[in-house]
């Protein structure tokens, strides 16, 4: 019927925009950029940051064809780097044959813009890199909820840049409603789609919450992993609980929590809990959009750190 169809075209459109942002097609040349500023001192140095974001642009498919860094006092807010280095990127694009340029911080949406105006390649940012490991990681449902509402949330303001091909329509009488951009169209698309994915992750809250309540009553002690992604979390729940999680040597194989009912020698019993892994800089948009799977660690009565 023609409300079926409606639908399929708004999920069709949908994934088609994600695709845009998101997508690190396998043998993609990747060039990594850093910045090391006051503003964007995380405690660590811009070569170690830039050496996970390797190994995380790796981890999403693509080939790392090149980096460099740059210390400034504040990145630009036109193109987050100088202008001499943006020359010197340009000059390297023959030389390392690269078609995607992914800077080690999050870029306002007018900075991605500009750069792939300049650059004639994709640029995306250390988010938008997560957001594409995790999504293809992501096995349950759960998962696919948290991971997609990051990605819409993530995209809903640089929609602009997917639809600056466009001749904007202006304001006004018939530009509103059948008569409205594409943009506008995809915008009321996607806020309708966040609020979704909200109700439906509050419902799985409010039943992993149920799930706890019951856990107490039982009065099992609880143990979580927690530690850095691919630290061995996994390894070692399998290896207590034979439980069979998926173990890679890749960032971010476990996104979802696995509990398992575990014996100690002396006869007492425990639950162990294998959580997702972190690294530095993750954003704040995808940590509030793993509430419900974090909450998890909340109610542990000890946390066992893996290093």
């Amino acid at each position: 019927n023609e409300k079926s169809k409606l639908n399929s075209l708004r999920i069709n459109r949908r994934e088609q925009i994600k695709q845009e942002l998101f997508a690190t097609q396998t043998e993609e040349q990747a060039f990594l950029v850093g910045v090391e500023s006051k503003a964007s001192n995380h405690g660590w140095s811009a070569v170690d940051s830039l050496q996970e974001l390797s190994y995380l642009a790796r981890t999403a498919g693509a080939n790392v064809a090149g980096m460099f860094t740059q210390k400034l006092k504040a990145p630009s807010p036109t193109y987050y780097i100088g202008k001499g280095k943006i020359a010197e990127l340009i000059s390297l694009k023959e030389q390392t044959q690269y078609n995607t340029v992914i800077f080690d911080d999050e870029l306002s949406p007018r900075q991605q813009r500009n750069l792939e105006e300049l650059l004639q390649v994709k640029v995306i940012d250390r988010t938008a890199l997560i957001l594409d490991i995790f999504a293809k990681q992501a096995r349950t449902h759960e998962g696919q909820l948290q991971v997609e509402l990051a990605q819409h949330q993530y995209l809903l303001p640089r929609l602009v840049g997917q639809w600056s091909h466009l001749e904007r329509l202006g304001g006004g009488i018939g530009t509103r409603g059948p008569g409205e951009s594409q943009l506008e169209t995809d915008r009321r698309l996607i806020h309708k789609r966040i609020n979704r994915l909200q109700h439906e992750i509050e419902e799985v809250r409010q039943h992993r919450a149920l799930y706890r309540k019951q856990r107490k009553k039982i009065g099992m002690p609880i143990v979580a992993l927690v530690g850095y992604t691919n630290a061995g979390k996994s390894t070692l729940f399998n290896a207590l609980s034979q439980a069979g999680v998926v173990v890679e040597d890749k960032l971010f194989s476990t996104l979802d929590p696995v509990t398992r009912r575990l014996n100690l020698p002396n006869g007492q019993q425990f639950l162990m809990t294998d959580t997702v892994g972190f690294i530095q800089k993750l954003p704040s948009s995808i940590i509030a959009a793993f509430r419900a799977t974090l909450e998890e660690l909340g109610e542990a009565n000890l946390l066992l750190h893996m290093v």
